[in-house]
């Protein structure tokens, strides 16, 4: 027999873009770093349980298993030299007067790895996951200045594309910022100064294409805004883009530079709403392998620290880079229209004509806008910020293709999101860390189906595929809504979908476009299990509250008392809902039981059976306990 009491609670209300279930995840595999990791970039490779993070003075080479991690630490510590000179300087902070490792990249069968060396950056090489030697001879690349930052506080980006490292420095100081080829076999090329406003990078993608030749390679920043009104914020997002088949120009003209720059505007806000979303922190892209079709989901802030998502279709994009007007200028091309995805020498011309060459140099933006698909930001929770994202493509059961988008906040938290053309759908919300922080950085292996997540004091390896935690039966499974996972009608268990799943055996059931269990057939209709009542003596001058733990935030919540007699509602309190006493709510004696209605189906969640034993609870006891006191003990209680 046991006794508790709960004091009264503020009642809460779950909005549908609540989390629809919330898991909290403290097993291995994970890393602990030995000291605060305040700026970190990651390298993995697809297929691989190797993870490179790059750190303060130290590369850490972190082998993932289902059991833990083995890490190899690889000391990168700046030059004595640089570091003096740094810390004689009255700027940057002296905190970031050390060797903050910014790159690390595979080119072809070379490791790359930059650093900022205390305000002058260095690159090495790495050698066998264990020695760093000076950049020599390998190839072209580019002076350590134009792959890293001097100060880590300045973003970069680097990606791989087609055996060449494409860079891109976001404007500090006296650095404009740049997009740049720095290594490869390719002719290394840069931008022009007057292309870019001082520049902030969020990030870049390869958009593929059928056609070799016409493969191009995005670019995403915010910059200064130079005809922003007083009360307008001074940044505006933008799409840049280059050919990778860009070889420079002429020796008059853009020799040494790219030739198929074109930029655009980028809106995030709610149609024509003042309310816009101008400073692009993050972007990631998924498309298709070959193909163009896409979709781009960039992550913004607005100045009073709110973030956003907005989806772009990488079609709309690509059809404006192709066929807008020039910004500035209004007559009409002669021949090839400039910025052609076209070979230098190439018989289709284009690069050499010293006046789109002119052209290009001078009028690089586009008129166009390009504007969110479904006009506005997606629908998600907006309790905590959003501080980096990562995105994967999903074939499920149908053969379709879906997004699922995977969002780490500022507290340390990752939703997991179902990205439909209908609506943003958040399926979980994992708790990770050990010690609460904002999530850094975050890398995805589709292969492997691991999501790697990053903070200044940890990184831990998750499923993309969960199915487990779904539930036992086929409703619980279909109303995940995950697209990694399906009921298997044979097994009678909610699996991951293997490879190659053959779609005409039917073994396998997954509904995600909405919530529809019914498609479980009979299994979702069978009769609802009744819990075993859990006995609660009442003392005659007690308030009771009775907790019922919320398993899916989607569902509606209320109590019955004596076989459903009568209904009533119940306050929510973080992950409890809670029934109290009111004026229609005599919590006496009686058997009270907990229901969540989900998609038309009912749920016993709990019951309690309150019994009066007619004695007196001393007076300093209810006095003394506390209502967060109180409520541990409750959950306590109930696991």
């Amino acid at each position: 027999m046991k006794y508790f009491i709960l004091l009264p609670l503020f009642a809460a209300v779950f909005a549908s873009k609540s989390p629809r279930l919330k898991f909290v995840v403290h097993g291995p595999p994970r890393f602990h770093f030995s000291k605060p990791e305040n700026y970190i970039s990651l390298y993995h490779q697809e297929g691989s349980d190797r993870l490179y993070v790059g750190g303060q003075a130290m590369i850490y080479v972190l082998s993932f298993t289902d059991r833990g991690v083995r890490d190899l630490q690889i000391p990168a510590a700046s030059d004595e030299t640089a570091k003096a000179t740094c810390m004689a300087k009255a700027a940057p902070p002296k905190m970031e007067c050390d060797n903050f490792i910014t790159v690390i990249q595979k080119v072809n069968d070379t490791f790359v790895v930059c650093g900022t060396n205390a305000g002058s950056p260095r690159c090495w090489m790495l050698v066998n996951d264990t020695v760093l030697t000076d950049v020599q001879g390998n190839g072209q690349i580019a002076a350590a200045t134009d792959l890293s930052p001097p100060y880590p506080s300045q973003t970069s980006i680097s990606l791989i594309a087609d055996g060449s490292l494409y860079s891109a420095l976001s404007s500090v100081g006296g650095h404009s910022g740049s997009i740049r080829r720095t290594f490869g076999t390719q002719k290394l090329l840069k931008s022009e100064n007057i292309w870019l406003l001082n520049p902030q990078f969020a990030g870049a993608a390869v958009i593929p294409s059928a056609v070799k030749d016409k493969e191009e390679i995005y670019f995403f920043f915010s910059e200064f805004n130079k005809t922003a009104r007083v009360d307008e914020e001074p940044y505006r997002a933008r799409i840049g883009r280059v050919c990778m088949v860009d070889e420079g120009g002429i020796k008059a003209v853009l020799a040494d530079s790219w030739t198929t720059f074109m930029k655009a505007r980028v809106m995030c806000g709610a149609g024509s709403s003042q309310q816009q979303y101008n400073n692009i922190k993050q972007a990631v892209v998924l498309t298709a392998q070959d193909k163009r079709a896409g979709v781009l989901y960039g992550l913004f802030s607005n100045p009073w620290g709110r973030t956003v998502i907005c989806a772009y279709s990488i079609e709309d994009i690509d059809q404006a880079f192709s066929t807008s007007k020039l910004r500035g200028y209004s007559s009409s091309f002669m021949g090839n229209r400039p910025g052609m995805c076209i070979r230098k020498n190439s018989t289709a011309g284009g690069h050499n004509d010293v006046k789109n060459l002119g052209l290009m140099r001078y009028h690089p933006e586009i008129e166009d806008v390009i504007r969110p698909m479904g006009v506005a930001p997606l629908d998600l929770p907006s309790d905590d910020q959003i501080t980096h994202t990562a995105a994967d493509i999903v074939l499920t059961v149908n053969d379709e293709h879906y997004s699922v988008l995977y969002l780490g906040t500022e507290q340390g938290k990752v939703l997991k999101v179902l990205h439909t053309s209908e609506e943003a759908f958040v399926i979980s919300q994992y708790s990770l860390f050990h010690n609460e922080g904002p999530v850094l950085n975050m890398a995805i292996d589709s292969q492997k189906g691991h999501l790697y997540v990053g903070t200044a004091m940890e990184v831990q390896r998750l499923p993309l595929a969960d199915c487990g935690r779904y539930g036992d039966t086929c409703r619980e499974c279909i109303l995940s809504r995950d697209p990694y996972c399906a009921w298997d009608k044979f097994r009678r268990r909610c699996i991951t979908i293997p490879p190659g799943y053959n779609i005409t055996s039917g073994a396998l059931i997954q509904h995600l476009d909405q919530s529809n269990s019914s498609v479980c057939g009979q299994a979702a209709a069978l009769k609802q299990r009744k819990t075993s009542p859990r006995e609660v003596v009442v003392a005659r001058n007690t308030s009771v509250f009775l907790p019922c733990p919320v398993r899916s935030f989607r569902a509606s919540y209320r109590w019955e008392k004596d076989n459903c007699i009568k209904n009533y509602p119940c306050l929510f309190s973080g992950d409890f809902c809670v029934l109290g006493p009111a004026v229609d709510v005599p919590l006496r004696e009686g058997v009270f039981r907990c229901m969540a209605t989900e998609d038309g189906f009912k749920v016993e969640v709990i019951s309690f059976r309150l019994v009066n034993d007619g004695g007196l609870l001393a007076a300093s006891l209810v006095s003394t306990l506390g209502p967060s006191l109180l409520l541990a003990a409750a959950t306590l209680w109930l696991h």
